[in-house]
């Protein structure tokens, strides 16, 4: 079993079989014409039902051939122009190749004696993305999982800066967020103790943007009732709608409060490298903190995300420190351990995907693809706007629409409801393409979330005309059921 482990002994094991793992990857992606085969629950678990686990097959080929069965050939493929559902972007080739340099050196991010240059790369691009928001020269922050953990950690700094600040018991402090924000606001709040009430919802007018007036007076509210504004969460690109809050508005009100100002930009990200659409995150560089999804609008694999903050001091609240691994004398003798900033431990590498990604493309080049697919969105929007079939919610700030397919001649609701409902089931059984759904003032909704440059118009009308046969075909069998 010693052949398995990789070292220098079998590097040329490692070669080979790597290498036949790509091979399949590149042949499934250059064949594949359909985001989905539509293989259903049913049908794919008794494939894996099947599989022995303590009867290994004791080689590569087939075990690539069996993953080939229960996985490669039925899994969801985000490349394809036809993928328009969740917030799933293609990925670049750079940060693929980055993905399988750390792998294979499998570096951990906690301490400096686990990645020495690992660590001066990853902080290199924390100052890189903080200098982008413009946060300042006190600026930090530290790899995550993902968005969830990052608005996880931006909101336990601002419950611990409140704290040292006001002696007040945590469920008396208060969070507002708007009424399309992330849902990991709440969770992360019942997870910090603040409970059930913490979050104030704030509602969004027609763009489904914060309205400012609306926060002002919670605020001031809650001042009045004596309770602690702890943090308001701004988005910038929400999941439904795109939509970016008022941030300067936003940023202003946080000033007069005193109240910590947190920035969920895990999608809007993505324009901290556009030339053109920078401008849309103004007043950003007034956070305190700021959450950052590389996988989403920079095209990196899952999983790339920071936290960012203005003042690097404050990531001491997730600071703790053990003997065998960050002993506080590390502090005095500078050496930069990860750890103390991160609610992980152990941790990937995964700042040398964005690191590769930057090296061979530039920043401007991941901001032209994002750009492409906020372009693309106009024009999706301008088709939707203009086809009677469909109505259309709001017109997007990035790549995000939602919508519904209105049939002639039917005025019920949850008709209507019911109509698209079984579209976008179909459309997804059938393979051809992929669309996300949502509910809007309680009725249900489609949605595109378009992060692929390679999706074209004909792309969007071709999804729209299946999605109306659907829901055509759903109603005519109705009608004849009912006769």
């Amino acid at each position: 079993m010693r052949s398995h482990l990789l070292n220098d002994t079998t590097a040329e094991h490692y070669r080979r079989s790597v290498t036949e793992g790509i091979e399949r990857v590149a042949a499934k992606l250059a064949t594949t014409d359909r985001p989905f085969t539509g293989v259903t629950v049913d049908e794919l678990t008794p494939r894996i039902d099947a599989v022995d686990l303590d009867k290994p097959l004791l080689d590569t080929t087939a075990a690539l051939d069996e993953l080939e069965e229960v996985y490669l050939r039925d899994a969801v493929y985000f490349h394809h122009p036809r993928y328009l559902a969740h917030l799933n972007c293609p990925v670049v080739i750079p940060a693929v190749v980055g993905e399988a340099v750390l792998s294979a050196v499998n570096s951990s991010l906690d301490t400096w004696d686990q990645s020495a240059g690992g660590t001066l790369i990853e902080r290199k691009l924390i100052d890189w993305t903080t200098s982008r928001v413009g946060l300042g020269p006190a600026a930090d922050g530290v790899f995550t999982s993902g968005g969830s953990q990052s608005n996880l950690q931006a909101l336990l700094l601002a419950r611990d800066e409140t704290k040292s600040e006001n002696a007040e018991h945590p469920t008396k402090m208060r969070v507002f967020a708007s009424g399309v924000s992330h849902f990991s606001v709440k969770k992360s709040a019942t997870l910090l103790g603040l409970g059930p009430d913490a979050v104030v919802t704030i509602p969004v007018d027609r763009d489904k943007r914060m309205q400012t007036v609306a926060l002002a007076r919670e605020l001031a509210r809650c001042r009045e009732e004596g309770l602690v504004p702890m943090a308001v969460v701004a988005t910038a690109g929400t999941t439904d709608f795109g939509s970016i809050d008022p941030l300067p508005e936003i940023a202003e009100l946080c000033a007069q409060y005193g109240t910590w100002m947190h920035v969920d930009a895990a999608y809007g990200c993505g324009l901290l490298a556009s030339v053109r659409n920078r401008h849309l995150l103004d007043g950003i560089e007034r956070a305190d903190s700021v959450t950052v999804d590389y996988h989403k609008s920079f095209f990196q694999p899952v999983s790339s995300s920071a936290v960012l903050v203005r003042d690097a001091a404050t990531l001491r609240h997730a600071t703790y420190h053990a003997d065998y691994l960050n002993p506080r004398r590390m502090v005095t003798e500078r050496i930069p351990n990860q750890v103390d900033k991160s609610l992980q431990t152990t941790r990937r590498f995964d700042a040398l995907k964005l690191w590769m990604t930057l090296r061979v493309m530039g920043a401007d080049g991941v901001g032209q693809l994002f750009d492409e697919v906020c372009d693309l969105a106009g024009r999706a929007w301008e088709l939707l706007a203009a086809d009677p079939r469909f109505d259309v919610v709001v017109e997007p700030q990035l790549s995000t629409l939602v919508f519904r397919h209105i049939p002639a001649g039917v005025t019920d609701p949850a008709e209507i409801d019911r109509a698209n409902l079984y579209a976008r089931k179909a459309l997804f059984a059938s393979g051809d393409a992929i669309v996300a759904g949502t509910k809007v003032g309680g009725r249900h909704y489609l949605k595109f979330t378009l992060l692929n440059p390679e999706t074209t118009d004909d792309d969007i009308v071709a999804v729209l005309d299946l999605i109306a046969g659907h829901a055509e075909q759903y109603l005519g069998e109705n009608l004849v059921e009912a006769s």
